[in-house]
């Protein structure tokens, strides 16, 4: 029986109202093909002028929709299911930090159901962020995986891989942000000291790490080389880069994300 709605969207948080706004101002999805449900009627009237559908009733989304969004938080997974009653959606798209994909088909009671597992970031808010996707279970069908890699490439680049490395992606790029937010700070906090307006120092910053961000993404040097076309011999690039490694920077990054990629392992093996 043919959907009355393409895509159902459960939990209408940060990132699900960031995944809706990017879906329809890129017109990759009519908003008549969108409904949202959520407990509270306040995060609905959030996504109202986005012209979707809303509805508090869980069950009528995942019964009258072909893909079904899980935005809610993992403590929130149990009782959606719940509120769910006898509907069986077939094709999951899961947002749901730490989740396994087994963990929900067991929780709906039948291995038919297809997930896909997803990672995305906070700079998907704006339209650049990275998602990583666990996409398996729709590999034999190519009209999945175009909806699917369509729905978040409206807010950013979409990465394939397997579930196995979730925890992985976890911890560079699902946390990866804060990382690089704590850097941008000190370097705010670094040139105010040395006579730079607050102003000045973030613009600077920030314009600084975006566009080292793009080099490395854009030049086919490595990164090793790209350090070493900013520092030359006997200048000052050459001493702040002494002091990084000096100070163990490399390896404080390291366990940070080792830290973080424990804890994502924790909370996906609950």
């Amino acid at each position: 029986m043919k959907k009355r709605f393409k895509l159902g969207v459960i939990g209408c948080g940060f990132m699900a109202r960031a995944i809706l706004k990017g879906i329809v101002l890129s017109d990759f999805l009519s908003e008549r093909k969108i409904l949202v449900s959520d407990i509270s009627e306040e995060q609905l009237d959030k996504v109202n002028e986005l012209g979707v559908r809303v509805t508090t009733d869980n069950a009528y989304v995942a019964e009258n929709c072909e893909y079904l969004l899980l935005a809610v938080t993992p403590q929130n997974f149990g009782e959606a299911v719940k509120s769910l009653g006898q509907v069986k959606p077939e094709k999951i798209i899961s947002v749901i930090a730490g989740l396994k994909k087994n963990t929900i088909k067991n929780a709906f009671g039948t291995a038919a159901v297809k997930v896909a597992r997803c990672m995305p970031n906070l700079p998907c808010s704006i339209g650049s962020g990275i998602i990583g996707i666990d996409m398996a279970d729709f590999n034999k069908n190519q009209d999945d995986l175009e909806f699917i890699n369509g729905v978040f490439n409206c807010l950013g680049t979409v990465l394939s891989v397997d579930e196995s490395k979730m925890d992985a992606v976890a911890g560079v790029s699902g946390s990866g942000p804060a990382y690089t937010f704590i850097f941008i700070d000190s370097l705010v906090d670094a040139g105010v000291k040395h006579g730079l307006t607050r102003a000045e120092a973030k613009l600077l910053a920030a314009q600084t790490v975006l566009g080292a961000a793009e080099m490395v993404l854009r030049d086919e040097q490595t990164v090793s080389e790209l350090i070493m076309q900013v520092c030359s011999k006997g200048g000052a690039t050459i001493e702040a880069v002494k002091v990084f490694e000096e100070k163990g920077f490399r390896a404080i990054v390291y366990d940070a994300v080792e830290a973080c990629v424990g804890r994502s392992k924790e909370l996906s093996d609950r």
